[in-house]
């Protein structure tokens, strides 16, 4: 009687436990309303949905090797599907999965979300962040005839296989701002400004070639100012090895992210920067986006305490000097400081949006990618999709219940019963398992979840059948239900035992929906195994005991 009472108060608190973890909880989602992304708070069952079930778009990721090689493919990935990840964690995506996918892909599933273009952006920016003080030594003026003879060479000009015409860059003023805060005051720094004349015309070009001719100083020291037309064709002749070679020692060219100007006068910032960068993005602990109706949005950052020693150190070296801010080899501004800059600083965007100011801060703060990344596949789910197939999941598990109900009672009569008041516990437990290990819920998966159900019963067949034999062998009703149980019991645990090893290898070589098969499968069978022998048995011993003296058993 005392083990009865332990097993009833074991299967009611599994029970218990099962439905306080899939009780309905209040959660912050992404939803979309009026075709825009908003946070809401819903009241809903912990239990993730995939892609499949709930709607968004796929992401297959490979290493870009289109400016570099790759040597051990595998081991980036693991180190990029790490950035990767937090990214996406900190995009703001209900339920993401990151895998990678053999040795040379990331798969990226983003629940809930349509904008294709800004999930690719925050995906593949590479996010290098780097402070390089401007050259204020006219190094560039001194290597230009020698640039001019090799693009000659070369035979690069404009209009020579390089043209700007289909080139479009936002236009934006260069107005951005670099705000230091230091611990005892802020010190503001303006970037430089390069624009046109006051009557809006080109500065009249020097002769010479195609160096010589389209590249002018800017306003401050390092800057110098590109018209739009000849910006392919110097982008073109910069990447040549003799260009890379004939540079000042200790000096790189780096483009600012923007054109510059209004109308048909477009120009382009050219910035020669020291090599060696004060510091890097990897000393960033922080980046946070914000606005200011006078600065207008910016990204505050922290640096942590090497970091901000080295920065305080090496800024109180180029007092009055300028420092560019390049992001993956872009110019974002060139503020001068005025003082030297402790931990705390901004990255105002000029133009920019609060969205650009958020997906900066977004990338800066997962760190940059170790290797660049492409898209190699993109596959979109719409979410009525994915509600239609909640809704057929849903009824194809009602009707495999209804099914099992109907054959298990008529056929096994009261035992039949019990197996089916076992098998609606089994699939609390089996749901709790899945929301208690967080495991996504695919339309597979419920595939799984269906089939773990057939597999529940199959369990009590044997059992019941084992009975059946024993009863008809003359035994006792209690003798032969101890009997089934103890002689079906191996059968079961051995069937179980290599679906669940099928279930693993499932889960660890396949991907995507094929996991969410194998999870829910893995799950199914377990809390099968326990309700087929275990809570069935304790149906049964609490049915002799409330009838004692009974000699037949309807099975």
């Amino acid at each position: 009687m005392a083990n009865l009472k332990y097993r009833v108060l074991l299967i009611l608190g599994l029970f218990a436990a099962s439905a306080w973890a899939l009780f309905p909880r209040t959660v912050v989602e992404r939803v979309k309303r009026n075709g825009v992304f908003v946070y809401d708070t819903v009241r809903r069952v912990p239990l993730k949905r995939g892609l499949d079930l709930q709607g968004g778009m796929s992401l297959a990721l490979e290493i870009d090797e289109a400016k570099q090689t790759v040597a051990n493919k595998s081991e980036a990935l693991d180190r990029a599907i790490k950035v990767v990840r937090q990214r996406i964690d900190e995009f703001g995506v209900a339920e993401p999965v990151v895998q990678k996918v053999g040795a040379d892909r990331i798969v990226v599933e983003l629940p809930g979300i349509d904008d294709a273009e800004r999930a690719q952006d925050v995906v593949q920016k590479s996010a290098f962040l780097e402070f390089q003080i401007t050259d204020k030594t006219s190094a560039l003026d001194r290597v230009l005839p020698r640039f001019d003879e090799i693009a000659k060479a070369q035979g690069i000009a404009i209009g020579a296989g390089a043209t700007a015409a289909g080139d479009s860059a936002k236009p934006t003023t260069v107005g951005s701002l670099l705000t230091q805060k230091t611990d005892s005051a802020t010190d503001t720094a303006k970037a430089a400004g390069a624009t046109t004349d006051s009557a809006g015309a080109t500065p009249a070009p020097t002769a010479g070639g195609l160096f010589s001719s389209n590249i002018q100083p800017g306003q401050i020291p390092g800057q110098y100012i590109v018209p739009e037309r000849a910006y392919l064709a110097i982008s073109q002749a910069l990447e040549l090895p003799a260009v890379q070679a004939a540079m000042p020692p200790g000096k790189v060219m780096r483009w600012g992210v923007d054109s510059l100007g209004s109308g048909t006068e477009r120009f382009r910032a050219l910035y020669v920067l020291d090599s060696r960068p004060i510091i890097t993005g990897e000393a960033l602990t922080d980046a946070r986006p914000s606005s200011d109706p006078v600065e207008g949005n910016f990204v505050q950052f922290t640096l942590n305490n090497e970091g901000a020693r080295r920065f305080k150190v090496e800024t109180g070296k180029h007092v009055r000097e300028n420092m560019a801010i390049v992001l993956d080899q872009r110019v974002v501004t060139a503020p001068t400081l005025q003082s030297a800059i402790g931990r705390n600083g901004q990255i105002t965007l000029g133009g920019g949006t609060l969205q650009a100011a958020q997906d900066l801060a977004l990338v800066l703060r997962a760190g940059a990618l170790p290797v660049p990344l492409k898209v190699a596949e993109v596959r979109q789910i719409g979410a009525s999709m994915g509600s239609d197939s909640v809704t057929h999941g849903v009824t194809a598990l009602a009707v495999a219940i209804a099914l099992i109900f109907i054959v298990m009672v008529g056929y096994y009569k009261f035992a039949g019963l019990l197996a089916v008041i076992a098998l609606l516990m089994y699939i609390v437990y089996t749901a709790a398992m899945l929301a208690g290990f967080n495991a996504v819920l695919t339309l597979p998966g419920i595939a799984g979840f269906i089939l773990s159900i057939g597999i529940a019963v199959d369990a009590n067949v044997l059992i019941f059948e084992r009975i059946r034999e024993e009863l008809d062998h003359g035994k006792s009703v209690r003798l032969a239900i101890d009997e089934g149980f103890k002689h079906a019991l191996s059968a079961i645990v051995d069937t179980a035992a290599a679906t669940i090893l099928s279930g693993m290898v499932l889960y660890q070589y396949g991907t995507g929906p094929v996991r969410g098969f194998a999870v829910t499968l893995i799950a199914g069978l377990v809390a099968s195994l326990f309700t087929a022998i275990f809570v069935t048995k304790t149906f049964f011993l609490i049915w002799l005991d409330r009838s004692r003296g009974t000699q037949t058993l309807s099975i």
